[in-house]
């Protein structure tokens, strides 16, 4: 008897165990887009830091994306216990945010009247910080203080909506398994990007390294990390970009049942197609989510411009 009660405790811990493991993947994909800007946006702020102090910012970033998390994660799942109605409008308010967001880079790069400057990682702003750490007078330790403040109020943003997307993933399962999943999202989440943003910020001294050695490969493998830095930096910003359009828009398309059942028809239409109907009908989805993303972006950047414009007039 206690034998057969142990074995089905321990397939009762398998099944649970599978479950956070499956649940955990689907919040993954859906916070990529969140992750790819992440990743960018937190690598760009890190630039312009002095090399020997690059990663202790870094770490004071992380510690500060774990603090964010701590409190993120027990509001999640009070939402989930005591307002469970919440979870879908939290959702989408996340959803639009992300569509804003990315609406709101493209405005600044292609759009009349916008200049990069008023981007996180604008140049102008790049070159004042570089000429600040230049500068013998500057305090330095406020300056690294500034930024990670700034850096880790970023985060914070960027890590409700990882939360807030993984909550609409996991909002019907067990609240021991919300937990878990939300918990493994956000440890998985810091590690991930801030692991990844040293790798980056530390590609330059990488490629410097290299390029002082003997060997020609190394030489040459050097000179080529030194070259392609600014690319993988600019690739990471579009990527992420089209990412927070694709998975924004497919947040809004899921919570508006008459846009996701035409998308699903146009999907179906799309499939019958001779010949590459497979592989429409796979990506028409994900093209019309990301156009109803950049829509939904544009909508709410018009929305937001014409509030700044009244509450100016009025102040």
């Amino acid at each position: 008897m206690a034998g057969s009660s142990l074995l089905a405790l321990i397939d009762d811990i398998a099944t649970l165990l599978d479950d956070i493991s499956l649940m955990s993947k689907v919040a993954a994909k859906k916070t990529a887009g969140v992750l790819g800007d992440d990743l960018a946006l937190n690598a760009q702020q890190v630039t312009g830091v002095k090399a020997d102090r690059e990663l202790p910012v870094v770490w004071a970033v992380a510690l500060g994306s774990l603090r964010n998390k701590a409190i993120l994660v027990p509001a999640a799942l009070a939402i989930s216990a005591f307002a469970p109605w919440a979870v879908t409008p939290l959702l989408m308010v996340g959803g639009a945010f992300l569509c804003f967001e990315g609406f709101e880079k493209l405005a600044h790069k292609f759009f009349a009247g916008h200049d990069d400057e008023a981007g996180p990682a604008g140049e102008t702003q790049r070159q004042e910080r570089v000429a600040a750490l230049s500068d013998p007078a500057a305090d330095v330790v406020a300056l690294e203080k500034d930024k990670i403040k700034g850096a880790v109020r970023t985060d914070f943003i960027l890590s409700a909506e990882i939360i807030a997307i993984t909550l609409g993933t996991v909002s019907e399962a067990p609240l021991g398994t919300q937990f878990a999943v939300l918990t493994t999202i956000a440890l998985v989440m810091t590690v991930g990007v801030y692991g990844l943003v040293a790798g980056i910020v530390k590609l330059d001294d990488a490629g410097l390294y290299l390029s002082k050695l003997s060997g020609s490969f190394q030489r040459a493998l050097g000179r080529g990390i030194l070259a392609a830095a600014p690319y993988l930096m600019k690739s990471l910003s579009v990527l992420g970009t089209i990412a927070m359009f694709l998975v924004g828009g497919g947040i809004l398309v899921h919570g508006l049942p008459p846009v996701h059942h035409a998308i699903g028809h146009a999907a179906e239409v799309a499939g019958s197609l001779d010949g590459i109907g497979g592989l429409l009908q796979a990506l028409t989805p994900a093209l019309l989510n990301g156009l109803f993303g950049v829509l939904a972006g544009a909508l709410v950047l018009a929305g937001v411009s014409l509030a700044q414009k009244l509450f100016r007039r009025r102040a």
